[in-house]
């Protein structure tokens, strides 16, 4: 089993953008990106600004990662869910086992679930108000 700890940074509707900045300044290559028109059950009554928009992006920055996602709706980001702890695991259930210590007397913020970026993930603050995103990515 592996753990890694992963910033995760959350932007609204400035996620490429952002990619293409780091690119240019930092030498960022991305790993993966999904909108959310790419993702299943995305109803077609979304608009197509929604749909153009990062659902899950994942990009190297030299020996190190950064995870982005665009927040879809027109409420801002609060302060402190800007940027999160991505925590990946290779392991739907160590996944999960974190996800649930991590959520006594703190709060669920996305039950752990499948996900089309991830077979097990979840958003969760806990009891000390930090964010953490519980993302599994199988070895291939």
């Amino acid at each position: 089993m592996t753990v890694k700890l992963t910033p995760y940074i959350t932007l609204e509707g400035r996620t490429q953008e952002a990619i293409q900045f780091y690119a240019h300044i930092m030498g960022a290559r991305v790993l993966s990106i999904i909108t959310y028109g790419e993702m299943p059950g995305i109803p077609d009554t979304f608009p197509a600004e929604v749909k153009s928009l990062v659902a899950h992006a994942k990009v190297q920055v030299g020996g190190a990662e950064l995870m982005f996602s665009d927040a879809p709706g027109s409420t801002p980001i609060e302060n402190g869910k800007r940027v999160t702890i991505c925590i990946t695991t290779n392991s739907v259930e160590e996944s999960r086992r974190i996800f649930e210590a991590l959520q006594q007397d703190g709060q669920v913020n996305m039950p752990f679930k499948e996900e089309p970026f991830s077979p097990g993930f979840g958003d969760v603050t806990d009891k000390f108000g930090v964010g953490f995103q519980i993302y599994t990515e199988l070895e291939n």
